[in-house]
């Protein structure tokens, strides 16, 4: 069985029944007499209502029920909140606008809820939906992140004076103020980052129903944490204790950060049900889910790095503007300012100050995107890195080393908020530079130089916290529990939708218990199976829930002695374990796990006051988050003629910690630089400043990156074991993302430079990296 166990390339054993289409997604799932739910949604970016007349709607073909604001408000229906509290300029809590499960006097964005429609199918709930008459004020509106502050602005709630959510500042401003006044240099610039949409490959969807025997309502719904889930819908909408609920979250085809949001239609779907007697299905076409999803990224930083004389960094000032939305998504107050810390990266700046400015506008609110600021963070200290080596004509790679923080110095307190626990960045660099060819960079730009081509390399060291918030990281539960045939479940609260859950912990299950993944069920994703459960986000499952596993499976092995020793006739410390046997030391009788556990549902066979079952549950809250880390080369080919972009090689050695699998490993990382690339190439949700339309609302607007787009990546890895973690495990799930964006546009604009191009702003698509040239070129002549 060493097979399987920690450290092998295993093939993920859940991946045969998605690749045959056996895979149970939430639209899958259909219930007796279920009804159709249709959101009808608001075509504007502000207005008021004045009136809903949905009598002709009402009296449809098919249509069972048509649901307002007024309704919801009638039956005492709440509203969402926010997880996370920040606070004004003046002190005072953040303003929490109501967000509803549909609107109630006005709508704040395109694609904001205001009534739902329930019908015998799909088709006569949209039908009937074209009918709603609604009577709209409509009213300016606000979507551009820094116009959301200019003077005279439309103002998106008259409780948050100026559209301001918060501000919030980190770090030291007097120090940075001082290191500034002696910095030798100073370089300055305004960043852009993109608003993008999920665009997971699975839309969202719900079922909703209600037990009208135990007045109990279940949610079916691709979720990242239904647990999370079931509190919001108790506490917040309805009211109610949490054992009221049942959550149920199947197979997820993608979530990265946005399904872990609490949405309207989960609650409308619970409500319908109630109100018509039947199962309610709802499910999100890829239009509707341009404009109900929530979004993410969004926002403009000021950064300015001192250095001195010999390019030591001396401080960094960043002031960002973060566009939060019309409304609070549940961490959309996180996002801004939680993972700020990966501003220092992993270098040896003294001081850092930043300030963050949260926005209202007339967008959807944004929310946790693979990353979670992350990307954001090391795009601003990496970007000004390379514009700075550029001014001092110091080499970028030589600039960073300079600064790079060295092992002797860990435990590492940076100047901003996070202490590193452990991280060999200059080797993590070196393995890179080697594994990418950088010095044959020069040559490459000499050939593509021939064929006419611009040919650029981009470079960056970037680090992030993974875990969970760093001072204080979320615990996760595992549960193990053995049947009387012997075979074992697992029980998580860490939620599977592509990561391959069902493959690492039943490693681990054979690590620790030596148990073969046929022995071995994992169950994930139902609150009344689970216990307790924090879920899958800041790529935490197997650095917390395999650490719970560890702490439930030694629970079970020392049980498991007890009832070996009983029934070897041998004292139970006497009783050692390995491979998935107990044996008496120093002899050859032994008897496997699976025999124990049967015979632990023996009362026969059991010791004296055991109690009968072999099970265990533990919770393990890590002392501190954990710090992946990596050194990204991408190098990108542009066609002047055209603006195409193309992503010639990339390269990336990262430092994960403990590897489990290094399989999924490499599927982690592929598949976040993929999401990070398609941010600096092709991805934006883009508005008209005027109507407040998105101008993105569809696959024909809203560019994909595609397979097509990329290159063979060669990835390799530097591995330095967490020390906040008895597994050592750092996380993998995010890594790719936090420097594929960096490096990816590091790299267009190094391409670009030699036209003396300063910086371009993402995303590098063809017509505006086209118009640049064309410009710059303009300007030569």
């Amino acid at each position: 069985m060493r097979e399987f166990d920690l450290g092998r390339a295993v093939p993920r054993t859940e991946d045969l029944l998605l690749l045959r289409g056996r895979g149970r997604y939430t639209d899958d799932f259909d219930l007796p007499r279920a009804a159709h739910l249709y959101v009808l949604r608001s075509a504007h970016a502000a207005a008021r209502i004045r009136g809903i007349d949905a009598t002709a709607a009402q009296d449809a073909p098919g249509v069972i029920a048509v649901l307002t604001g007024r309704d919801a408000a009638t039956d005492g229906l709440g509203t969402f909140r926010g997880r996370i509290a920040r606070k004004r300029p003046d002190g005072s809590p953040n303003y929490q606008p109501a967000y509803r499960v549909l609107a109630l006097d006005r709508v704040q964005h395109v694609g904001d809820p205001v009534a739902a429609v329930i019908a015998e199918t799909l088709a006569q709930a949209k039908d009937a939906a074209e009918m709603i008459a609604v009577d709209y004020e409509i009213l300016p509106s606000v979507t551009d992140t820094a116009g959301t502050l200019a003077p005279g602005a439309p103002q998106v709630w008259e409780e948050a004076p100026g559209n301001i959510c918060f501000v919030e500042h980190v770090g030291n401003e007097a120090a940075v103020k001082e290191a500034f006044a002696r910095a030798k240099h100073v370089v300055r610039q305004r960043f852009v980052i993109s608003r993008v949409a999920a665009s997971p490959m699975e839309g969202r969807a719900a079922l909703g129903l209600y037990d009208t025997r135990e007045e109990r309502y279940t949610l079916t719904a691709g979720l990242q944490a239904p647990h999370l889930m079931r509190a919001d819908l108790a506490e917040n909408i309805f009211k109610l204790p949490a054992n009221r609920f049942r959550v149920i979250s199947p197979d997820v085809g993608g979530g990265f950060g946005m399904k872990g949001s609490a949405f309207p239609e989960y609650a409308l779907v619970l409500w319908a049900a109630k109100r018509v007697g039947r199962p309610v299905k709802w499910f999100a076409e890829r239009g509707e889910s341009f404009i109900g999803d929530h979004h993410a990224r969004d926002n403009v930083s000021e950064v300015a790095l001192a250095l001195d004389e010999n390019g030591k960094f001396l401080a960094l000032d960043v002031a960002t503007v973060a566009n939060i939305g019309a409304y609070i998504a549940s961490n959309g107050l996180h996002v801004p300012v939680g993972n700020l810390g990966g501003l220092a990266g992993p270098y040896t700046t003294p001081t850092i100050h930043v300030k963050v400015t949260g926005v209202f506008s007339n967008t959807n609110a944004t929310c946790p995107y693979r990353g979670a600021g992350r990307p954001e963070a090391s795009f601003c200290i990496e970007r000004i890195i390379d514009m700075a080596a550029a001014e001092l004509k110091i080499d970028r790679v030589e600039l960073r080393r300079r600064n790079l923080i060295q092992p002797s110095s860990m435990p590492f307190k940076t100047g901003l908020v996070f202490t590193y626990d452990c991280g060999e960045f200059e080797r993590v660099m070196d393995k890179a530079l080697a594994l990418a060819d950088w010095p044959g960079v020069a040559a490459r730009k000499e050939e593509a130089r021939r064929r006419g081509k611009l040919y650029g390399a981009g470079i960056v060291s970037v680090i992030e916290v993974a875990g969970g918030p760093a001072a204080a990281p979320f615990e996760e539960a595992t549960e193990i529990r053995f049947d009387s045939t012997g075979s074992a479940t697992l029980l998580l609260g860490s939620h599977n939708h592509g990561q391959g859950h069902e493959t690492a912990f039943r490693q681990l299950a054979n690590h620790f218990l030596g148990l073969a993944p046929e022995q071995v069920a994992v169950i994930y994703g139902d609150t009344d199976k689970v216990f307790h459960g924090r879920g899958t986000f800041g790529s935490r499952s197997l650095s917390v829930g395999g650490a719970a596993l560890q702490m439930a499976a030694g629970r079970i092995v020392e049980k498991g002695k007890a009832i070996a020793g009983h029934l070897l006739e041998a004292a139970a410390a006497d009783i050692e374990f390995a491979d998935g046997r107990f044996t008496v030391a120093g002899t050859d009788k032994s008897i496997d796990l699976t025999a124990v556990a049967r015979a632990s549902f023996n009362p026969l066979r059991m010791p004296p006051g055991l109690e009968i079952g072999l099970d265990a549950n533990a919770v393990f809250r890590p002392p501190a988050g954990t710090f992946p880390n990596g050194c990204h080369i991408c190098e990108v080919e542009i066609d002047p003629d055209t603006g195409v972009a193309t992503i010639a090689r990339y390269a990336v050695v990262d430092d994960v910690g403990r590897v489990v699998n290094p399989l999924l490993l490499e599927g982690q990382i592929h598949g976040g630089i993929a999401q990070g690339a398609g941010q600096a190439l092709c991805e934006a949700m883009v508005y008209d400043r005027d109507s407040g339309q998105p101008l993105s609302g569809s696959f024909m607007d809203y560019c994909m990156p595609r397979a097509t787009d990329f290159c063979p990546i060669e990835v390799g890895e530097h591995n330095v074991p967490s020390k906040s973690n008895p597994l050592g495990i750092k996380g993998a799930g995010e890594a790719g993302c936090v420097g594929a964006l960096p490096a990816v546009m590091n790299a267009i604009n190094d391409a670009l430079l030699p036209l003396g191009i300063r910086h371009f702003d993402m995303p590098a698509t063809p017509d505006r990296l086209w118009r640049a040239i064309q410009q710059a070129n303009r300007g030569k002549a």
